[in-house]
């Protein structure tokens, strides 16, 4: 019976269409689809979107997903040393599993909310969509803190190609080609990068990422889209570190290889209605390799293997209703089921140990959201019920406001809940840990309100949010169960955060500038069985490796010969952390620092207003600032890369 309407919805896409429906299906351009069930408006929601433009990430010589992420207002991201090391994001605040991350619709988080971002690039990425706030209301588990949707690229017209080529500092080396065109009924995009880098420690440290992405639109009629958009992606990253940071090992490695499929259609079926289905798939299989290396090496555990493989599917079925003018809803229903299988094996000198487990989730969801615009005044509001195969039902809200005045001003209000389901191994874990399988999932409630205003017919663009956040049933593990027998995880902790988010920007023909700061107060309310010395989770301190203050500025100029330059500097504060290679482990305090970048390119060729041929120029932490993003774990220093770019095709 589950899949009837699946079933129905097939149907309804292939179904004769209301001749009265005129006009395209598919219009994205100032529209944002994150955070929203149909493509809206940004200053009609009540919630805060900060939306990347490929294209000036290009031009400001951003190549990697973390570094734009950067420059987005309440976000801080953490990379564990070198090129290739995990990075992890920090959204206001809250738990970096707390983000859920979308490819093209399609989620690429590991069960539980975990994701590593050092092997995203920005090549062949349209625009990438950054939601601040609550939205499992629409998206379910893991939309906690918010969402960043990664979009590819598609094109227009004949077709065009771009291949580039850049080298400099630690052996770095990327080349990439993309392919994009189109007609008025079928568009494309696809990209190919490759990319590799020596690292920054004397041995064993480099990282190899490859990525393959592409989109196909078709538009049968103006009442119909089929989108089918896929991503390979596959990186190996070289360690010599242990979790301290020191430097041991002659051989370890980690690797990963993902694979997101996602077709989405949706038919217009009358002039008010419209239905639309997807289906996504995410598969990855990752590990560690670290084979006998030395001698030293047969002191304790010496070897070790693992294997972790995931599959996700999930189909969602959604009616888009007109119900006047000025109001609209969509009713939806999603089933997903994830599978994870895992192995691992230790060698010492006692001899070969491993372990292997595999085990399955499935989750049903139905959702409700409604929009409605009554002249100055944009308001909408939505709910979601889970129900999953081990923490059972549960509901998740979410309302927002948004009131324009004067000409270019506006105020926002919103609030939300969110959650997060346990990992696999917090549910299933056997042997010397065992896992929980009646865990709640954590809890999140939140509210913001914001003020954004123009100026000179928009050339000055000001903005602020205030939000607060509460993070409740923390999972937390412990070594001491309170009855022989019981499981080593429990919902027991509470943590806070809030702050101020302030932005400004100015456009000005050639010149564009901005600014932004945040400012964040995170606090430990129930530190739970965490307790003692060396704990992690301490009452009444701030959370670990959440900056209190960040300020940034850039500045871009374009001359009419199509030259640009570009310029940006950060100020990252101090961050708590622990010294994990000490026992117990001891707080230390992270120095704040400062990053100051510069990127040009130079057109050599051009054929009318595209450029054939072109020189760029980057260069990263140019004041050579020492400094950790993870106690241990030294960042890279100055780097310098030359490159150029050729284009193909698209006329003159």
């Amino acid at each position: 019976m589950r899949y009837c309407g699946c079933f129905l919805a097939l149907l309804v896409l292939v179904a004769p269409a209301s001749s009265q429906q005129t006009g395209p299906i598919y219009d994205l351009d100032g529209l944002i689809v994150t955070g929203v069930p149909e493509p809206r408006s940004e200053s009609s929601i009540g919630g805060t979107v900060t939306v990347l433009e490929g294209r000036e990430l290009s031009e400001r010589g951003i190549t990697r997903v973390v570094d734009a992420l950067r420059t987005v207002p309440g976000v801080a991201v953490v990379e564990s040393g070198s090129f290739g090391g995990v990075a992890s994001l920090f959204l206001r605040g809250a738990e970096s599993d707390y983000v859920q991350v979308l490819i093209d619709g399609v989620q690429v988080n590991q069960p539980g909310g975990a994701f590593d971002f050092s092997g995203l690039t920005t090549h062949n990425v349209e625009r990438i969509e950054v939601l601040r706030g609550p939205a499992s209301a629409l998206y379910g588990s893991d939309a906690v803190g918010g969402v960043v949707h990664i979009i590819t690229r598609s094109g227009s017209g004949s077709p065009t190609s771009t291949a580039s080529i850049t080298g400099g500092s630690y052996g770095g080396r990327l080349w990439s080609l993309d392919l994009r065109g189109g007609t008025e009924s079928v568009s494309y995009g696809f990209g190919l990068s490759d990319s590799e880098t020596d690292g920054i420690l004397a041995f064993n440290n480099g990282f190899q990422n490859r990525e393959l992405s592409g989109v196909v639109r078709f538009l049968p009629d103006t009442r119909s889209r089929i989108e089918l958009a896929t991503r390979l992606g596959g990186r190996e990253f070289h360690y010599p570190t242990d979790g301290s940071g020191n430097v041991v090992d002659q051989n370890a490695f980690t690797f990963a290889d993902e694979v997101t499929l996602g077709l989405d259609a949706e038919r217009q079926v009358s002039e008010r209605v419209r239905v639309e289905l997807s289906l996504s798939s995410f598969a990855s299989d990752g590990g560690t390799d670290d084979a006998i290396d030395s001698g030293a090496d047969t002191l304790g555990f010496y070897g070790y293997t693992s294997l972790n493989s995931l599959e996700r599917t999930r189909v969602r079925v959604q009616s888009h209703v007109l119900f006047s003018s000025s109001t609209s809803g969509t009713l939806g229903a999603e089933l997903s089921d994830q599978k994870q299988r895992s192995f691992s094996e230790s060698l010492s000198q006692y001899g070969p140990s491993s372990g292997e487990s595999q085990n399955t989730r499935t989750n049903r969801a139905a959702f409700l959201h409604v929009a409605s615009g009554l002249e100055a005044v944009d308001l909408n509001a939505g709910a979601r019920i889970e129900d999953n195969e081990l923490f059972g039902r549960t509901s998740t809200w979410q309302v927002g406001a948004s009131w324009g005045y004067a000409e270019s001003g506006r105020f926002r209000a919103s609030a939300g809940t969110g959650i997060k389901e346990p990992t696999f191994f917090e549910n299933y874990a056997t042997g010397f840990t065992i896992g929980n399988p009646d865990l709640a999932p954590e809890r999140s409630s939140s509210w913001e309100v914001g003020w954004e205003q123009g100026l000179l017919d928009g050339a000055v663009h000001f903005s602020g949010v205030w939000f607060d956040q509460d993070f409740q049933d923390l999972i937390q593990y412990t070594f001491s169960p309170p009855n022989p027998g019981d499981p080593n995880y429990f919902n027991v902790a509470e943590a806070s955060a809030r702050g101020l988010e302030a932005g400004m920007s100015i456009s000005s023909g050639a010149l564009t500038a901005g600014g932004d700061f945040t400012w964040l107060a995170t606090e430990v309310i129930d530190s739970g069985f965490d307790s003692g010395e060396g704990a992690t989770f301490v009452e009444g301190e701030a959370l670990l490796r959440r900056p209190k203050s960040v300020v940034g500025a850039s500045v871009s100029y374009r001359w009419n010969t199509g030259a640009t330059v570009n310029s940006s500097i950060r100020r990252v504060g101090e961050r708590q952390d622990r010294d994990f290679g000490s026992y117990p482990a001891a707080p230390v305090i992270l120095e704040s620092y400062t990053l100051l970048d510069a990127s040009a390119e130079i057109p050599l060729l051009t054929s009318g207003n595209r450029s054939r041929l072109s020189l760029t120029l980057r260069a990263s932490n140019l004041l050579d600032a020492e400094y950790e993003q993870v106690f241990g774990f030294a960042a890279p220093g100055r780097q310098v890369y030359l490159g150029a770019k050729v284009g193909l095709g698209g006329g003159s």
